[in-house]
């Protein structure tokens, strides 16, 4: 005999409405105080999965038992991405009408994999990828998608490179001995390119990181005799990746330069700009499209400085005849009537799911407008300018390589100590500085050295929160001077 069931415990349209508006008000008072709250968690490991119940709740629960416990467990775990003070690796930033955009997107809960599924996400997706393109001043011939992240994108033109080089046998057939591919980047590279080349099967040893000048840019002679080096030895190079502020230090690769060199061996150009690639919506940054006109695909990413939040990758590409028989795979339940005249994404790429990410991005361009975009991005890079000059202004720290963007690179120097000693009186300030919740720096490695990196670009950042940061620094430093001292 089945007994009397359990009321539905699905969340009504009342219950929606008054939750939504209980979020919507902590979001605004999280957005208020958030200078409050420590930039960088001070969470022990474990301690949030150990305050977790071990099983799933049997039953449902009340929210606000829910919104009880992410205040007061969850919160504790989470490092504060848009924190006025948070200027470490690259921003992933956000803004109120990118909130609301993907308010909209959760909603509206769409599956955009075709033009059949949701015909407005496919279209505005092409819409503001053009919008960006013609602001930049890249070349029309370059059209474009949205992808997740700058790793995606990589991997995407990797197996475009791919295909193109073995004409689409490898997706036909796998990989044969004849397949000795090779791939080319600098030494200052992003992970991301050495990732993908192994997920596409060419090999780490088939990647060759190209050494760097004094500014860390790639060696255009060295570049070139990498490659006919390979030509000798009976490889194939297919592709080479150029940066447009790579992640140390923001330098930017010869890009015309390379691009001569892509086109002279036939090689696909790619080009990862994913933080500063937005710098070509201003004006004076523009020179960069000559170089960037050479290649064959280009990527750059609005969730680090374009206010929108993650995920939401540009990819632009020259061919995407190349790039659908890269990937198109369209078994009979896929097909429609408006496949040879419609663009569907999921041939674009590697995931057949996609969000509407087009949304977001959309409410970002029309809420702000191109010109009140241009003025954020110059008052990031105008910080930039200004926390270089009053670091220079300390004689005990020294900057370390060329700001050409937003990023500086810098450490605490002392003539008294090695080497060795300076990088570990660095990694005692950079641990100092954030554990102190104040505010949130990382660090890379320039010819040997371990730096301090300051990286402007979260939204809500104002000259005072970068100042207040930088006095922090120096306080610590007299700290760690004066503990020296005592030693």
């Amino acid at each position: 005999m089945l007994g009397i069931q359990k009321p539905s415990n699905n969340m009504n349209t009342d219950e929606f409405k008054k939750y939504a508006q209980e979020l919507t008000k902590w979001i605004s008072n999280y957005y208020e105080n958030i200078r409050s709250y420590p930039v960088k968690s001070k969470a022990e490991p474990r301690e949030i999965f150990n305050q977790l119940p071990s099983e799933i709740p049997l039953e449902g629960e009340p929210f606000e038992n829910i919104l009880e416990d992410f205040e007061n467990i969850i919160l504790k775990g989470i490092t504060h991405w848009q924190h006025p003070r948070f200027f470490a690796y690259f921003p992933a930033n956000t803004s109120f009408p990118s909130i609301l955009g993907e308010y909209l997107t959760s909603a509206l809960g769409i599956q955009a994999m075709m033009w059949l599924t949701s015909p407005s996400a496919t279209e505005l997706e092409e819409k503001v990828v053009h919008w960006l393109r013609d602001a930049m001043g890249i070349s029309k011939e370059f059209t474009g998608i949205i992808q997740d992240t700058a790793s995606t994108s990589t991997l995407v033109a990797i197996l475009t490179a791919r295909e193109k080089a073995s004409n689409f046998e490898i997706n036909e057939n796998g990989f044969g001995k004849q397949h000795r591919y090779t791939i080319y980047c600098s030494k200052e590279a992003h992970s991301s390119i050495e990732k993908a080349v192994k997920i596409a099967g060419i090999g780490r040893n088939n990647l060759r990181k190209i050494d760097v000048d004094e500014n860390f840019a790639m060696s255009v002679p060295k570049l070139e005799k990498a490659i006919t080096d390979d030509l000798t030895n009976g490889f194939t190079p297919i592709c080479i990746v150029g940066a447009l502020g790579t992640t140390g230090s923001t330098a930017v690769d010869p890009l015309k330069e390379i691009g001569e060199i892509a086109k002279k061996y036939n090689i696909w150009y790619h080009i990862d700009g994913a933080m500063v690639g937005l710098a070509l919506l201003l004006p004076e940054f523009q020179y960069l499209t000559k170089g960037i006109n050479y290649a064959d695909s280009f990527v750059f990413n609005p969730h680090k400085w374009l206010f929108t939040n993650f995920d939401c990758s540009i990819y632009f590409v020259k061919n995407p005849e190349l790039l659908k028989d890269t990937f198109s795979i369209t078994p009979s339940y896929l097909r429609t009537d408006f496949d040879e005249i419609v663009n569907n994404y999921r041939d674009w790429g590697i995931q057949l799911g996609r969000r509407f990410r087009a949304l977001k991005l959309w409410f970002v361009l029309r809420y702000f407008g191109l010109r009140e975009i241009q003025a954020k991005l110059r008052k990031h890079l105008e910080f930039a300018k200004k926390l270089k000059e009053q670091i220079l202004s300390d004689s005990r720290f020294e900057v370390l390589a060329p700001v050409n963007f937003t990023t500086i690179c810098f450490r605490f120097s002392n003539s008294k100590l090695n080497e060795q000693e300076l990088d570990q009186i660095n990694k005692k300030l950079l641990e100092e500085i954030n554990a102190s919740g104040f505010a949130f720096l990382s660090h890379t490695t320039l010819n040997g050295k371990f730096v301090l990196r300051f990286s402007i670009g979260q939204t809500n950042t104002e000259w005072d929160d970068v100042l207040q940061t930088w006095h922090f620094i120096q306080k610590q430093a007299n700290k760690l001077e004066n503990y020296e001292a005592k030693k």
